[in-house]
């Protein structure tokens, strides 16, 4: 099997990739080789050494036409402009998530016109893509059928990229799966431009001695999901068969509805005080705004039926990002 994933150095591409090559196949197959593309290298030793691995550093949209000369099974797209970014610098979210989405799509058609196949395709969406419209507000809790109706640019493109998923999916160009993904806590590493960014660093920084800032209230309820627990449902989701995906349709990956003060007297239950004083709320009027707007408590029965559970608690999460970063050093 020969996988593409883009966005391969960042996070959520790193632990995929380190997850993939530990088990050497997917959905029942030999993995062959694994090519990750992004506008920078994996810092990981163990996947820049891999036999397995090509590495393809540069602007995805120009690297499109030369990655699409090689045949793939599986590609897991998570390129992406992230939420703040979006909004601050409109242009740079429409090339990045949708330019580069329509192409990247577009590549795969021509492979199967060319008969190398219909590629299975992950689409890493998000739940921005929920928000209260006037018309339409947002249901306190999200259903499989609640209508997606977003309320920022990154929102919106994701929404469209769905569609666009779901179109290819149709036509039989590729088999596309999307998975709407929760703020992933803790990530390591530094802050990006995510307007959820501060969801890791109220707890990454402190653990490393670091002052925080908390942008929100801490009476504001947000979904979460453990880094370990979003890989194992994202690769659920792609081996599961197209009948147990059900339909064409985006589903929500399993949320931990958690208030932000709840987050930091799991903080300070599992480090101490001092560690959860380093943190200080300052609010920040636009990123309440979009946080907020966000939905925070899901009943998702196609999840369900995966075999998908939330993470048990946000202690637990703690103690992972623990565990599997600090105790080991993590790059």
């Amino acid at each position: 099997m020969n996988i593409l994933i883009t966005g391969a150095a960042g996070f959520l591409g790193t632990l995929l990739t380190k997850s993939l090559l530990h088990r050497g196949q997917l959905c029942g197959q030999t993995i062959e080789s694994l090519t990750l593309a992004d506008q920078f290298a994996p810092l990981a030793i163990e996947i820049t050494s891999h036999p397995l691995v090509r590495i393809d550093v540069g602007d995805l949209l120009l690297r499109l036409d030369t990655l699409g000369e090689k045949n793939y099974d599986t590609v897991f797209h998570f390129a992406s402009a992230v939420s703040g970014e979006c909004e601050t610098d409109f242009n740079l979210g429409l090339r990045s998530n949708l330019d580069t989405t329509r192409k990247l799509l577009d590549t795969l058609r021509h492979q199967y016109e060319r008969g190398g196949g219909a590629a299975l395709f992950f689409f890493a969406s998000s739940v921005a893509v929920f928000g209260s419209d006037p018309a339409i507000p947002l249901a306190s809790v999200v259903n499989d059928e609640t209508l997606p109706t977003p309320q920022s640019s990154y929102g919106i493109h994701k929404f469209i990229c769905e569609q666009l998923v779901a179109d290819y999916t149709r036509k039989a160009y590729i088999d596309g799966r999307v998975a709407r993904l929760m703020t992933v806590s803790v990530r390591p590493g530094r802050p990006n431009g995510a307007a959820s960014s501060f969801l890791s660093g109220i707890i990454r920084e402190p653990l490393a001695g670091i002052t925080s800032i908390c942008p929100v209230d801490l009476a504001t309820e947000v979904a979460l999901s453990s880094p370990d627990n979003t890989i194992a449902g994202i690769l659920t989701v792609v081996e599961a068969s197209r009948d147990a995906f059900g339909g064409r349709t985006a589903l929500n990956l399993p949320a931990l509805t958690v208030s932000v003060g709840n987050m930091l007297t799991a903080l300070t239950e599992v480090a101490g005080h001092k560690v959860a004083a380093l943190v200080t709320v300052q609010p920040d009027p636009n990123i309440q705004r979009i946080v907020g707007g966000w939905p925070a408590r899901f009943n998702c029965q196609r999840t369900l039926k995966l075999g998908l559970q939330a993470d048990p608690s946000y202690r637990a999460v703690i103690k992972q990002y623990i565990t599997n970063t600090l105790s080991h050093n993590h790059d």
